[in-house]
């Protein structure tokens, strides 16, 4: 089996994981629009399935009074309204968000978000500063960067095989 004089793929994913651990949630919300899709749980499960489908959001977050109370997924709205031929207009936000939703800081790493996501089975993290909501981190944005990080590594070690071909 030939050397080869640069770095293997289970180092490549070792790098990744990495720099990962090294970016913070701060890194992706300074990248998105301000914008928080939101209802109050007195709304109606109509309004909400209206912002997701106006937006093509996925989880609008449930906020009264400026407090986070909990998160509405497609999912929830699939399961607990849909399903058993509940009516969307009639019923309210409160019966079928999430409440106590896990929350992350500006200060958490990529890694941190990945690892709540994969444990709580969850896709979207509210992101607080100091008790007020700032954004939302979803799944899709660590795709996201671990893609652009995957890139920037591949950019990486072309320069590095072009400069020790020669």
């Amino acid at each position: 089996k030939p050397h080869t004089p640069f770095p293997n793929s289970s180092c490549c994913k070792i790098l990744i994981f990495r720099l990962l651990r090294m970016t913070t949630v701060k890194k992706i919300i300074d990248q998105k629009s301000n914008t928080i899709f939101s209802v109050r749980s007195t709304d109606s499960i109509a309004d909400v399935l209206k912002i997701m489908r106006d937006f093509r959001v996925r989880a609008v977050l449930v906020i009264d009074d400026g407090a986070l109370m909990g998160i509405v997924s497609q999912g929830d709205c699939a399961i607990k309204v849909l399903l058993p031929h509940n009516n969307p207009v009639q019923g309210l936000v409160a019966k079928v968000m999430s409440p106590n939703s896990l929350t992350v800081s500006l200060a958490n790493s990529l890694e941190e978000c990945m690892a709540i996501m994969i444990h709580k089975r969850i896709r979207h993290l509210p992101v607080l500063e100091k008790s007020n909501v700032i954004g939302v981190i979803s799944v899709g944005d660590l795709v996201k960067n671990i893609i652009e990080l995957q890139g920037n590594q591949i950019k990486f070690l072309e320069t590095y095989i072009k400069g020790h071909g020669a």
